[in-house]
């Protein structure tokens, strides 16, 4: 019996096969809308994680606080704060803190073999290698000896080291000159990748730190302090730490404002993943809707059917068929076309997903838990959608069924 009716249901649908088609569209775009917006929102979180992460282990940084003068909010940027000396203090007196760094960065033209290039300087510790994670293809880091002597040594990026020379495996052992400095490079770091959007981590020169703070910046200040935690449950509490130790340096009584402020790794990560996870759950909002609006499309459609299959009906229940026989008749034609309609969709979002990864820089991450809670969803739709015209063919009267014209 459930056979027949199966039968009987596949074939009413392939009747009209283009009025199917269209019924179907509406629950292949809503389907395939939540697969690909999740598979987007969370192949964004991946990204975002990965840059984060790709900016060092265990991360703390220490920036100059904004502040007020004259009633002008200015930005931690124009601030002196931070001092040379506060890289060694934070060195001698820090007990959860397994490697500190001081940065000075200026942007500067580079020029080497007759070509010149942009790009950033940093003047670092040999610590920063360690703190930011960054690994060499060819040669050396500087050590603390070169830092101490104020050597002119540098260390290329790989887009930096490719712009100067071509090819970044013999740029070990030229000459650069920044400004009228000249140094001689002496190793090139592992390609890092993008930062962010249109930041480039490799177009960099990184120097020893006295050698650009003494003889490039002209500043009696750094930038900014990268230090790293000696683990990462530790973090919170390297922190605490780290506070204290600038505060007693700073000479800030209890009750003043920090003229500094830390960052810590963990916490952007957090916000970072909380944006994305808030911004996948708008977009799937968003795409759930248009697979409600595909189930009030096959609802309309099945309702149509009914007004045209009423002698139809009259018939199947003049020769015996029950109300429940009907009723499932047509529930399982709009079950049916959500079904078919959801494999369509996933399908679909699954050659979307494939083409952005293929021919363009996004990232998309498949969720085989969100492809079987939308096709799930799909088939709700169809019995959701599909019951009101389905009862409604079940309580025809057969007389006045078969008078229908």
């Amino acid at each position: 019996m459930l056979f027949s009716i199966f039968q009987t249901a596949f074939k009413n649908i392939l009747r009209n096969r283009m009025r199917t088609l269209l019924t179907v569209l509406g629950i292949v775009i809503g389907v395939g809308a939540v697969i690909i917006m999740v598979a987007v929102g969370k192949g964004s979180e991946a990204t975002i994680q990965k840059q984060i992460e790709s900016m060092g282990t265990n991360l703390l940084m220490v920036y100059p606080r904004a502040f007020s003068s004259g009633g002008v909010r200015m930005s931690g940027t124009s601030r002196t704060s931070l001092k040379l000396k506060d890289v060694q203090s934070i060195k001698e007196q820090s007990t959860l803190l397994q490697g500190v760094s001081g940065r000075v960065r200026l942007n500067e033209q580079v020029i080497a073999e007759g070509k010149n290039w942009n790009t950033s300087i940093e003047g670092v510790n040999p610590d920063y290698q360690e703190i930011r994670d960054w690994h060499l293809a060819h040669g050396d880091f500087f050590d603390d000896y070169d830092v101490r002597q104020s050597r002119k040594v540098a260390v290329l990026g790989a887009t930096t080291a490719q712009e100067l020379f071509g090819d970044a495996s013999v740029a070990v052992g030229k000459k650069i000159r920044i400004r009228t400095v000249p140094f001689t490079v002496i190793g090139v770091l592992q390609s890092k990748g993008a930062s962010g959007p249109g930041g480039d981590q490799d177009d960099v020169i990184m120097a020893p730190l006295n050698t650009v703070y003494y003889r490039l910046s002209g500043r009696n200040f750094i930038n900014d302090i990268y230090v790293s935690a000696v683990s990462i449950d530790k973090m919170n509490e390297a922190q605490a730490e780290l506070e204290d130790i600038l505060r007693r340096i700073h000479r800030i009584k209890a009750g003043q404002n920090d003229d500094f402020m830390v960052r810590n790794q963990s916490d952007i990560l957090s916000t970072a993943t909380d944006m994305t996870k808030t911004f996948t759950l708008l977009l799937s909002a968003i795409a759930g809707i248009s697979l409600l609006v595909g189930g009030i499309g096959i609802m309309n459609i099945m309702l149509v059917s009914v007004t045209e299959r009423n002698r139809e009906i009259g018939i199947r229940m003049a020769l015996g068929a029950r109300g429940k026989d009907i009723l499932l008749q047509f529930l399982i034609e709009s079950v049916v076309l959500c079904v078919l309609g959801g494999l369509l969709g996933i399908a679909f979002a699954l050659a979307v997903c494939y083409g952005l990864e293929k021919w363009t820089e996004m990232t998309t991450v498949i969720d085989s838990s969100i492809m079987l809670i939308a096709f799930s969803f799909s088939a709700a739709v169809g019995i959701f959608f599909g019951y009101y015209p389905a009862s409604k063919a079940a309580k025809l009267n057969p007389i006045d069924a078969l008078r229908y014209e």
